[in-house]
């Protein structure tokens, strides 16, 4: 009988410590599945984000400065001098008495600072 009354209370501590290990896992914290997310989102703000607004602020200051007699270069590639400045176009002397009317928005910046960026790109290559 001491050995059934052993063998009964085993058998019983077993079962209590399977059904313990078995029971339904607590659930996971909300906050650690945003993790993932939170640095996917640093990941995209610090290469993609900041970098494109830190060029529109460079752009927009740019085109706020522009003056008359400035050499700019259009972003169709058409290279002039300012020869007049509207709050939205801008007139261009590409040529001897050759005048275009160029929408503000549509100057990629001086003539000089593009040229010398495109010869320092071919120097490394």
């Amino acid at each position: 009988m001491k050995i059934t009354c052993t063998f009964l209370s085993l058998f019983t501590f077993i079962n209590s410590a399977f059904a313990d290990g078995l029971a339904a896992p607590a659930a996971p914290n909300p906050l650690a599945s945003l993790v993932p997310f939170l640095l996917i989102f640093a990941i995209f703000y610090f290469l993609m984000i900041r970098p494109q607004k830190k060029r529109l602020q460079e752009e927009q200051s740019m085109l706020g400065a522009l003056s008359k007699g400035d050499e700019v270069i259009t972003k169709s590639g058409f290279l002039g001098t300012v020869a007049g400045l509207n709050e939205k176009v801008v007139t261009l002397e590409v040529g001897e008495g050759l005048k275009l009317k160029v929408l503000r928005a549509h100057i990629a910046g001086l003539a000089k600072k593009v040229l010398q960026e495109g010869t320092s790109a071919e120097k490394k290559e």
